[in-house]
């Protein structure tokens, strides 16, 4: 894994859980796959680093909704954003690995939770962050 951290905003944490290749645009589920896929999910990915930022992060990076280290639809990130760090026990700043991420979303989030820490997002209906989650939890 690569030395410098990937910088992950609070609400991606789950996002990339939930991950199934799917995005806002060609260049944005690229990026994401790259990520998710490509380092978190490869082999040795629970040790990949990441720091907690409260900005656009490194998934935002080729995102048609990005607006300079925000969201077009910025208080609604934000608000997940807060959701889903006090949900993971997240500050902007910190850092854990990967493996340590998914430690925190079984202790801290049970299956049914996403309803109200994932509230107002477009993925939500979609079931495929829940569905994750209860993977992760064991329960299929």
């Amino acid at each position: 894994m690569a030395d410098t951290p990937i910088k992950y905003r609070p609400h991606h944490f789950l996002c990339s859980l939930g991950f199934q290749g799917k995005g806002y645009s060609d260049g944005f589920t690229a990026n994401m796959s790259a990520i998710v896929m490509g380092q978190l999910r490869a082999p040795g990915g629970d040790a990949a680093i990441i720091e907690v930022v409260g900005a656009t992060d490194d998934i935002c990076t080729p995102c048609p909704k990005r607006r300079g280290t925000l969201c077009e639809s910025q208080d609604k990130i934000a608000t997940l954003d807060a959701r889903h760090a006090r949900a993971l026990k997240l500050f902007v700043g910190s850092q854990l690995t990967w493996g340590e991420a998914k430690k925190r979303m079984i202790k801290h989030v049970p299956p049914g939770a996403l309803s109200h820490i994932c509230l107002g997002c477009q993925w939500l209906d979609l079931g495929l962050c829940e569905h994750a989650l209860s993977d992760l939890h064991g329960k299929d």
